[in-house]
Order: structure tokens, then sequence, then C-alpha cells
């Protein structure tokens, strides 16, 4: 269930610039002891906690050494939450779906910045995390391999992520002529179409999280649930056309996320990729998805998560696929072993369709999606091995 779409570049595209990272000095005013904070251990491990409630987070205000660091989110809310670490409006980190009561561990490699973070629902006040210079950062930097090598791989995934994002708003534009003929069947293909589109560039399209809070805001995150005005995009599109049955009302909808595909799609073309940055957005994404989506779900109304997550699966082969000429022969083994554990989900999730790739997600049992999620947390851990090896860790 490969993505056929062809990878050549073309010529119109704009050539792809490889920036390095940058360590920004960051003026700490206010800066505390952090280890006070860090009391909670795993082993070694020193965990941050971190408390969402109702209305904020505590602490608000944060201040780190660069480094890797691990947050312990407990939700004391009564309401499912997530935890995002966001640079500007890209998403650097995030932890979705944790349970009212629940802890929940984000690890996090962390370079010099000011950063903001989210509390639990979309409307709450956002807190603030500095991180500071270390001599960890410095090392990052200066351990580096040359990138230049990685240009031709990054200029073609750019190719597959522009044809992705143009088919996701063709479909789009189909969905808009079905809604506005009140063709519920042909408005739920072309919605299907758009979304799995959109699905195969969620690595870095969801980093956005300005876009991603209009393309794919999920009820349970909005104070009003599916009454709220933030409900848009495509859950509130599957709400009308599953749950209500009805095109009615949908094209005010539709036409807005018809202008945000389009605006995503410029942002995709533009974005500079760098090797580590997208390797590691990719491991990210997909424990993300193994300890959210592939367990809860996302699309609470059609339930076509196979569809989507077979999609999300094509996205990551396209990028492990375009990167092994590269890294075979420095790093064999960590090569083969993370093809190997893609192979071992997309099997899984053959298995899982039974012939029917919008079996409903509603028919999996909890014990099946436990271990589908286990097999995605496997490769994410497989990715991180082989940017280890092949020095982009």
């Amino acid at each position: 269930m490969m993505s056929k779409n062809p990878s050549a570049p073309s010529s119109g595209l704009m050539k792809l610039a490889v920036a390095g990272s940058a360590v920004l000095a960051v003026a700490a005013g206010g800066l505390f002891y952090y280890a006070t904070i860090t009391k909670n251990t795993v082993g070694n491990e020193k965990l941050i906690p971190i408390e969402v409630g109702a209305k904020a987070c505590e602490p608000m205000n944060l201040t780190l050494p660069s480094g890797f660091h691990s947050f312990e989110i407990h939700n004391r809310s009564d309401r499912p939450v997530e935890w995002e670490i966001l640079d500007g409006v890209m998403v650097v980190e995030e932890r979705e779906n944790i349970i009212p009561g629940m802890k929940s561990v984000l690890r996090a490699q962390l370079l010099p910045g000011e950063y903001e973070i989210t509390c639990g629902l979309l409307s709450n006040p956002r807190g603030k995390l500095t991180v500071t210079p270390s001599e960890h950062s410095k090392a990052a930097v200066a351990a580096k391999p040359d990138t230049r090598a990685f240009i031709g791989m990054l200029s073609e995934y750019k190719v597959f992520l522009v044809m992705q994002s143009n088919a996701a708003l063709k479909n789009t534009q189909a969905l808009q002529a079905a809604i506005a003929a009140g063709n519920v069947q042909a408005a739920r293909a072309a919605f299907s179409q758009a979304r799995e589109a959109y699905e195969r560039t969620d690595v870095l399209s969801g980093r956005f999280s300005d876009l991603a809070s209009k393309i794919d805001p999920l009820a349970n995150y909005l104070e009003k649930r599916e009454e709220d005005p933030a409900f848009t995009g495509f859950h509130r599109i599957e709400y009308g056309l599953w749950a209500q049955n009805s095109t009615a009302g949908l094209d005010i909808f539709a036409s807005q996320l018809a202008t945000d595909l389009t605006e995503l799609k410029e942002r995709l073309k533009t974005t500079k990729l760098t090797p580590d940055m997208l390797l590691r957005s990719l491991a990210t994404y997909l424990n993300q998805q193994a300890e959210g989506a592939v367990i809860a779900g996302d699309n609470a109304y059609s339930h076509l998560d196979l569809a989507d997550l077979t999609a999300k699966l094509d996205g990551a082969e396209k990028i492990l696929t375009l990167l092994k000429p590269l890294s075979e022969k420095p790093a064999a083994s960590e090569t083969q072993n993370a093809l190997f554990a893609l192979q071992d989900v997309r099997q899984e999730l053959t298995t899982l369709s039974a012939g029917n790739p919008e079996r409903s997600y509603a028919e999996i049992d909890d014990a099946a999606r436990r271990a589908l999620a286990e097999k995605v947390r496997t490769l994410s851990q497989k990715i991180t091995a082989l940017m280890s090896a092949i020095g982009l860790e």
C-alpha cells in the first residue's frame, strides 16, 4: 500500500537550502536550579514534573540547560489533554491524549532558545520554556556530519511533500463540489482521499501548530467539543458527513480547509530541511502515534484510522527509502533493522484491515491496538538507533 507517486525532483521546485542548527544565546532571566524540580526518577532518568490542570500548567515558566530532558506530564483535569513544546509555530515535541488522572513521559532533545508550552485545552494560556546554552549544545553542533551528501535525498522528499499536498488540495476541491451538490457519498470519498494525502505529509505538516490547529483539531481538546467555534478542518467535516450523515453547513468548513491546505502547500515548498531534523521528527512522530492515535484513534465519527495509519506509514517509508542509499554502507545493520520494523508495521496493518482498508477501527480491540502500538514504537526506536549510527543523533 505504498504511495506510487514519482519522486524525481521537478525543475519548478526551489533548490533545497540545508541549514544547520544555530546555537542561540538566551538571556536567562530568572534562571533557577532545575534539579530541584527533578525529584522523581525512573532508574537513572530524572523526570521534570508538569501538572496540567483545567486552565493552566504548573509550572507555567521553566528554565533548563540545553540537552536531553524527560518531562512527566500529569493530567489533573477532567479531560484528555495534550502537552506541546513549540518553537514559534513549529511543534518541537508533544504528547497527546493523556487520560485524566494519568501521567505520561515526554523525552526531548532541546537546543538553546525560547519556547512556548501548551497546557491542555487549545484555548488555555501558554507557558514559557527557556533553554540556555550548555557544553552539550556546543558539542552537538560540532559533531554533526557533513550534510551536503543528503541534499539529493532531501530534495526528493520535498517533491514528495509537494505532490501529496497538491493531492490533498485537489481532493478537497472535489469535496467542496460534492458538498455543494449535497452528495454525502461523493463527499465521503473525496474526504478520504484528501485525508490520506494529508496524512502522508503529517510528519512535517503536524509541526506547523497554527495550521494544525485549524486543519486537524480534535473535539476532545476544545472547550465545547463539537460545538466549539474552533472545531474546524477535517474532523469537523468528518463529524458532519458521518455522525450527522449530512452535508448541511459544511461548505464554509470545506472552503476554509482548502485555504489552509493551500497555505500548507506553500510552507512545505519552502521549509528548510536538515537530515537530523527530518529523522528526529519521524522518530518522535511515530512514538507519538504509538502512544496516541494507535491506541485511542483519531477519527471518532468515520473510524477510518486504519487508512490514516497506512497513509502515515507511507510517509515514513518514503523517508527511509530515500535515506537507504546513504545509510546502508555506514550503518547496514541499523538500516535493515529500521526497514524490517517498518515492514512489520505494514504487515500488521494489512492483517488488521482484513482486505478492507476502510475497515472500522471500532472493530479493532484493545489488545490488537496495543500490539500495533508496540510495533510502531519499535520502529521509532530503530530509526533513533539509525540516526545515532550515521552520526545524526
